[in-house]
């Protein structure tokens, strides 16, 4: 058994904006169907404006931002983004603007987490889909200059919080997923989540190396595809270990399992065939996954288990949040429920 590594959340700053620990229980008809042992954290319960996955790397980002005495909050992400509603919801916490880069194809409905957005106050700037993709960073660089023209400090998040800081959220996850295994007298073989931005499969993947370094992580890609997130996790990985000086330690391209094939018909958009798993996987243990990142994500290891791909019995997935997310399809929705 590999030995631990020194904590790295030890000199970190942090500020506390989630509900953890979040619970840890086993989903018993899915683990009897597929003859393993499948348990779920539930991520998507670290709140309710700041539920999901991105508000843990908010406490460190964020953290961030305030040492660097931030007025106003930048990010970017799809209309429907989870992390932009976070994001807009912490900085309402805290008093402090939001500023928005979502994009678009056509003049959307002001539902789900859009117009959670718009009730939080957010200011939103809209962009097309080959903008968000070739200038985004570009485009939050210049809503910042505007702000320092009016003499506010911008911070900009990039997108999903998806960076070397961001990182922490999900090694601190790991310390914590840990802790409750043994509350509960059981030890994993494997971490499982959804890939869409990288910065919660990267987080777990550093957080083992410290705190458990026996077990696998595995992702399921959401958009793009395996050498797209490989990329990141090996950039904003040792961007991290940089931070905490861990310079001896790098992420490499072979400690990256992420599966491809299961993102459908394209990021957010959803199949009938994945709606109605979501479905079935609701009345068989009750909770409910999203359409964009978890609902898929479980869909690609419930398959891969049926097919023989993933071999190891003890399994906690990520359930990451995304409810919101689901109210959007409704239409789609209504003959499949």
């Amino acid at each position: 058994m590999s030995a631990p590594l020194n904590d790295p959340l030890k000199n970190i700053s942090r500020i506390d904006l989630a509900s953890l620990p979040t619970p840890v229980y086993k989903l018993n008809n899915l683990s009897s169907e597929l003859g393993k042992e499948i348990y779920v954290k539930r991520d998507d319960l670290t709140g309710v404006e700041t539920s999901g996955n991105k508000v843990r790397k908010l406490e460190f980002a964020v953290a961030d931002a305030l040492k660097n005495n931030a007025d106003v909050l930048i990010t970017c992400g799809g209309i429907q983004s989870n992390h932009c509603r976070a994001t807009a919801a912490v900085a309402a916490r805290l008093g402090l603007k939001s500023h928005l880069l979502l994009r678009i194809d056509d003049t959307p409905p002001v539902e789900g987490n859009y117009l959670l957005d718009k009730i939080l106050g957010a200011d939103i700037t809209f962009v097309s889909r080959p903008d968000y993709s070739n200038r985004r960073t570009e485009i939050m660089e210049g809503i910042a200059e505007g702000y320092k023209e009016k003499g506010l400090n911008a911070y900009i998040i990039p997108e999903g919080a998806s960076n070397g800081i961001g990182n922490f959220g999900y090694i601190n996850a790991v310390k914590e997923a840990v802790s409750q295994e043994k509350e509960l007298h059981i030890d994993f073989d494997a971490y499982v989540c959804a890939v869409g931005s990288g910065g919660t499969f990267t987080g777990l993947l550093l957080g083992t190396k410290f705190y458990a370094p026996d077990k696998k992580v595995i992702g399921f890609t959401v958009c793009d595809d395996r050498s797209y997130f490989a990329d990141i996790a090996i950039k904003t990985g040792n961007d991290t270990l940089d931070l905490i000086g861990h310079k001896d330690i790098r992420v490499k391209d072979e400690d990256i399992n992420i599966i491809d094939g299961y993102m459908g018909i394209g990021y957010a958009v959803s199949t009938d065939d994945e709606l109605k798993f979501i479905r079935d996987a609701a009345r068989k243990d009750g909770v409910i996954f999203d359409p964009v990142y978890t609902g898929k994500a479980f869909r690609g290891l419930y398959n891969e288990i049926k097919k023989g791909n993933i071999r190891e019995d003890k399994i906690l997935f990520f359930h990451t949040g995304g409810l919101y997310g689901l109210f959007p399809k409704q239409d789609q929705l209504a003959w499949i429920v």
